[in-house]
């Protein structure tokens, strides 16, 4: 009996070991999303240590924000943004990526949310005019970026993260600088092919590009 005691303890406590080695944001607590767009569909979840951004996020979607905006500017090798308002049903040639939903949201930097491949982040308007780097209400950004050399990443990368952006590729230079907020974990390819479309000289692609977003 003492060593079937002995051994339900040393099993309580590797368990317990196990579930604190565990991300806060467990793949079964986080929101998970859909856009979908004529080149295919992204995956993603959207993280908890960013909550409002991920509040924020949800109810855009579930009013309809989204549906039939346009991503309004795309730069191979760096990355496809959208959620600009005025873009639905936009003329072509039009300027875009001033529109919103008439509020930002506060930053929330975490130096272990990464701009790897795939990264969800906030766009956001300038230094000059916006110090505190609040968030645009709707504006958001997908990473595309390039391979990194992890000896170039400085002191303030985690071994992990160095190799993620050695292998996956991303843009390091926005870390603590734009919110980033969610992460697409399935469809990165169509990151890639909505990237390598011809557009005008706004970067704006010259056939558009709509979307629509689901909560899953």
């Amino acid at each position: 009996m003492k060593r079937f005691f002995l051994f339900l303890l040393i099993f309580s406590f590797m368990m317990n070991e196990k579930a604190d080695a565990q991300p806060k944001s467990s793949g079964s607590s986080q929101v998970h999303f859909v856009i979908h767009t004529d080149y295919g569909n992204m995956e993603g979840v959207l993280y908890n240590e960013t909550p409002q951004h991920r509040d924020n996020f949800v109810k855009l979607v579930k009013s309809g924000f989204f549906d039939g905006l346009l991503f309004h500017r795309v730069i191979e090798g760096f990355m496809i943004q959208g959620g600009d308002p005025d873009s639905k049903n936009a003329k072509p040639g039009a300027a875009l990526g001033a529109g919103g939903p008439g509020y930002t949201v506060p930053a929330e930097f975490n130096p272990s949310l990464i701009h790897k491949k795939g990264a969800l982040s906030a766009a956001r308007q300038a230094d000059q005019v916006n110090p505190k780097k609040a968030s645009s209400g709707s504006q958001f950004y997908i990473v595309q970026g390039k391979k990194q050399n992890p000896s170039a990443l400085g002191a303030n990368y985690t071994a992990d993260q160095k190799t993620i952006y050695s292998t996956i590729g991303g843009t390091p230079f926005l870390d603590m600088n734009y919110t980033v907020f969610g992460e697409i974990i399935q469809g990165l390819d169509i990151i890639d092919k909505i990237a390598a479309v011809q557009k005008d000289q706004r970067d704006r692609p010259l056939k558009d590009i709509k979307m629509t977003i689901t909560i899953k």
